[in-house]
C-alpha cells in the first residue's frame, strides 16, 4: 500500500466529518477503489462501520448528454469530422462512465459545463467545483504523454483512478495515492497501455520548469 501511515489522520478527519470537502472527496474516491483504505476508513473510531452505510451517490447532471450532441453540432459538418467527433464523444463518455463515484458525477457534470482544457500534447485537465477553497482537478494523460516537468507551491495529493503514470519516484497505478510538496520536481508520464486518469487536490499552484515555465511567468498563470 502506497499511502503513509500518516494518512490514518485524513481517514480519521473524513470520519469526523471535519475534512474539507476537496479532501473528503479524495478519501471517498480511494476508498471506492481500494477495500483495504475502505476497510481503514471505516474502521476509524469516530464511526466505525457507518462510513459506506452513510454513502450517497451524487445525481448525474440530465442535461450532460445534450451538451455533447450540442457540441458536436457545432462542429464543421462535414462527414468525417462528424464521425470523429462522434467517435471522441462517445469514447470520452465511456471513460467517464468507468471512473470510480464520487468523482465520476462531478467530472460528467465539470466536463458537460466548462470542457477540457489542454495542458501539453496528450494532456488535458477539468477543474472540479467540489465547494472547496484547494485547487481539485481531473487530469487525463494518454498513453506515454509527459506533463510538463514542475514543482508545487504548496502540497499536491494525487489519486490514480484508472491506468497509470511514472514519474522519477516510481510507477503507480490505480488507488495508489501520492503526495508531493514544494521540494519535489517531477514530470508524469503515462503508462503505455491505456489512458491514466488522476484526481488531484493541491493547497498551491503547480510551478512549471523550462519553456513552459517561462510561458508560465509570461501569463502569470
Amino acid at each position: 500500500m502506497r499511502v503513509p501511515a500518516a494518512f490514518s489522520e485524513l481517514y480519521s478527519a473524513y470520519a469526523a466529518g471535519s475534512l474539507d470537502p476537496a479532501f473528503a472527496l479524495l478519501v471517498e474516491t480511494q476508498s471506492a477503489l481500494r477495500a483495504d483504505v475502505a476497510d481503514t476508513v471505516a474502521a476509524s473510531e469516530m464511526i466505525a462501520g457507518a462510513l459506506l452505510e452513510d454513502e450517497r451517490p451524487m445525481p448525474v447532471s440530465d442535461a450532460m448528454i445534450d451538451r455533447t450532441l450540442a457540441a458536436i453540432d457545432a462542429l464543421d459538418r462535414s462527414p468525417a469530422r462528424q464521425a470523429e467527433a462522434a467517435r471522441a464523444a462517445a469514447q470520452g463518455l465511456t471513460e467517464m462512465l468507468d471512473l470510480p463515484e464520487p468523482v465520476r458525477a462531478h467530472a460528467i457534470d465539470s466536463i458537460g459545463r466548462a470542457g477540457w482544457t489542454p495542458l501539453a500534447k496528450g494532456i488535458r485537465r477539468v477543474k472540479l467545483d467540489c465547494a472547496s477553497a484547494l485547487d481539485v482537478e481531473l487530469y487525463r494523460i494518454e498513453p506515454n504523454a509527459a506533463v510538463p516537468r514542475h514543482s508545487h507551491h504548496g502540497n499536491e495529493y494525487t489519486l490514480v483512478l484508472a491506468g497509470g503514470f511514472t514519474d522519477e519516484t516510481g510507477s503507480y497505478g490505480p488507488g495508489d495515492l501520492i503526495v508531493k510538496g514544494p521540494d519535489h520536481t517531477h514530470r508524469p508520464v503515462g503508462d503505455e497501455d491505456g489512458v491514466c486518469y488522476v484526481l488531484a487536490v493541491r493547497d498551491g499552484g503547480l510551478k512549471f520548469t523550462g519553456a513552459m515555465g517561462f510561458v508560465q511567468k509570461l501569463i502569470g498563470n
